[in-house]
Order: structure tokens, then sequence, then C-alpha cells
């Protein structure tokens, strides 16, 4: 599958049973709606398909692995209808990695903020770069990481999701990262990231396809919930995007201030 779209780009490739896919967009690899459904629609179809073994999750360029969701679309939400539809995306995406069967190998080589963090988290196994900061910063701009949770406090405990959530102006260091659980893996460049990723990915081909699909399902047990609760999730966050506080934030964010 091949997508370019004003609004985001999306590429699968298939090679030796391992599935590569990149999603992009020009504004630092953030995430429209639209996006997020092609990637749902994405993962759910090779869920499905028989030639693949493994899923490699990364994104396009050299700059930050994914800002989030699309600044544009959240200062476009008009009515909470608007709002929980546009946050459910996430919602949707995230439930689809964690009931793909294939185990989903993240590779994130840059920065992660708020839905980026919360996609990295719903990773099986994720590889970083040195550069592969994070922060959440959705407290800053008046709504929270609630869609999110459930994934990053499932990898990183209560405790980071906290520290991250109220210091929602830091950077955490990509090392902080890997000590709190988000990363397996960190690499000082992405030459060295990619070597490990082909090494990695090379030898989960070689295991047993059902026990592979088998240990996933372990991985995730008790998250049965999360098609109701990440649902709940996206409605408390449509509801907040409309404040003016959000409004007024997201205006200065764009604009860099």
């Amino acid at each position: 599958m091949n997508t370019q779209e004003t609004k985001g780009s999306l590429l699968t490739i298939i090679e030796n049973k391992i599935a590569t896919v990149e999603f992009g967009h020009p504004a630092s690899n953030s995430f429209p709606r639209s996006l997020l459904d092609s990637l749902t629609t994405e993962i759910n179809s090779l869920s499905a398909n028989d030639d693949v073994a493994i899923i490699i999750l990364k994104s396009k360029g050299a700059a930050a692995f994914c800002a989030g969701a699309s600044f544009d679309e959240l200062l476009a939400v008009s009515n909470e209808q608007e709002g929980m539809e546009f946050f459910s995306g996430f919602a949707h995406l995230i439930n689809a990695m964690r009931q793909c069967s294939k185990l989903i190998i993240g590779r994130v080589h840059g920065k992660a903020v708020g839905g980026g963090v919360g996609i990295a988290a719903a990773c099986d196994y994720v590889f970083a770069t040195d550069n592969a900061a994070v922060k959440l910063s959705e407290l800053a701009i008046g709504i929270g990481p609630f869609v999110i949770e459930p994934a990053v406090s499932r990898k990183m405990g209560t405790t980071a999701m906290t520290e991250m959530t109220l210091n929602a102006h830091q950077w955490k260091s990509a090392a902080w990262a890997q000590g709190k659980g988000l990363y397996a893996e960190v690499f000082e460049n992405s030459e060295l990231l990619d070597a490990a990723i082909a090494d990695f990915s090379a030898k989960l081909t070689s295991y047993s396809l059902a026990s592979l699909s088998a240990m996933k399902k372990v991985f995730w047990e008790g998250t049965g919930h999360w098609n109701a609760l990440l649902l709940e999730r996206a409605a408390i966050s449509g509801q907040l995007v409309l404040s003016d506080f959000t409004k007024k934030a997201l205006e200065q964010f764009k604009k860099g201030k």
C-alpha cells in the first residue's frame, strides 16, 4: 500500500515476512484523522495477512518521530461530537495495535510528543536513538493525555506517566524513557538503530508464528476493556478541546511561542 495525500503519507513494504510501515506528515509527522484511520486500517490488514510475521512501525524523515495530533484539525473542532470523533482516531489505532496478531516493533528515531508517545507505548518492542526524547504536552494546551494513558501507564508505570503529564513542558531523554520501560534499546544513531532492528526482526521471523501470536495475547492480557475505555477517554478530550484556553494555547503553539 502506498498512499500519498496532502494530509500525510503511508507506505508499507513487505519483504521476508517483515512488513515495514512508514507514516509521514509535513508537520513533524503529526496525525490528522485521515492518517490515523489509514494506519489503523493498515494494521488490521497486516494482522490478517499470512505473508507477514512481524511489523516494523516507523515514521518518515530524520527529524521528529511523531508530534501527536494535528493542531490544525484540533483548532477546527467545533463541537463535542467532532472532538470525540477526532480523538477516537487514536483510540482505534491503539486498539488495533493491541489486538494485532503480529508483534509490532517500533522504530523511534526522533522526538515523540503526546500521541506519538502513545503509539510508541502501543508497540510490543521499541528501538530508539539518543534523539528520541519524549514529552506529554497535553495539559499545557488545556486537555490531557487521556486516550493514550492506558498504553503509556501499562508500559512505563503510573509514576512515570504522572511525571510526564504534570511536567507538560519538560522533555524527558531517551535514556530516561528506556529506564522507565518505553524503549527496550537505545542507539547513538539511525545506522546502528536500523542494523539492530534488522537483526532482531530476522530472528523473530525464524520463530513459530503461532507461538509469537500466542505470546502477544499474553503480553496484552487484561486490556480487553480498552475498546470501551479508550472511547470514553476520547469523549473527555473531545469536550476539553473546545475550551477557550485550549484554542488560545493551540494558536500560540502554532506560532512557536
